[in-house]
């Protein structure tokens, strides 16, 4: 699929799970839990060990169900080793227009962070697909209703701090999606292969969304 198809797929199903864990080494399982739930955007940190081969793993077991991404990524060496291994978006906690040019010459999704109207609207101009606000726990929905009542053409997501419990609100302020880590990943769940867990709790921020 091209990046316009799997914007609107995320689009759609508005979550993005945020992956970050000691190892790859259950890394299908937490993902079929994930899809289990109604959950599609799966997003592999780079600060997992071993995630650029862990990302080639969730192409080629559920990259036909799932949006496959990466995420923290610092350098455009590593966005394209991400891609080249089946990554279909590109997540960075600040804009770097070397990495958002490797990304956009790809031809996949880029989501550079930033924090200000300035640092967002200069990723936007840059050509962001989708802006990830980050960290947003500290500035909440209504901070999206003021950007957006001033800039509504942009697409954002928030990262940090999203939950079950205020993901739907993120959606009714303008959030494009929410990016959920540990609040949906849990490394509890996942060092106790409680995937039932896992998929409940996908299907509690589903619900939250729609």
């Amino acid at each position: 699929m091209n990046k316009a198809e799997n914007l609107k797929r995320l689009s759609a199903c508005r979550v993005v799970a945020v992956i970050r864990l000691n190892s790859t080494e259950v890394l299908i399982e937490t993902a079929e839990a994930l899809l289990a739930g109604g959950v599609i955007g799966i997003e592999l940190t780079m600060t997992t060990p071993g995630a650029l081969k862990g990302i080639e793993a969730l192409a080629k077991h559920v990259g036909d169900r799932g949006v496959i991404g990466v995420g923290t990524v610092l350098d455009p060496a590593t966005a394209r080793d991400a891609m080249s291994g089946g990554a279909e978006f590109v997540v960075s906690p600040a804009f770097d227009a070397s990495v958002h040019e490797a990304v956009a010459s790809a031809g996949k999704l880029s989501m550079p962070g930033a924090y200000t109207p300035t640092e967002i609207l200069k990723a936007w101009n840059a050509g962001a697909d989708v802006v990830k606000v980050f960290p947003s726990s500290s500035l909440g929905p209504s901070y999206f209703k003021d950007v957006l009542s001033a800039l509504p053409f942009l697409k954002l997501m928030p990262t940090g701090g999203v939950d079950a419990t205020n993901a739907g609100t993120w959606v009714k302020a303008g959030a494009v999606c929410v990016g959920a880590g540990s609040n949906l990943v849990s490394r509890e769940l996942v060092e106790k292969k409680d995937w039932e867990g896992i998929t409940k709790r996908a299907r509690a921020f589903v619900t939250s969304v729609m």
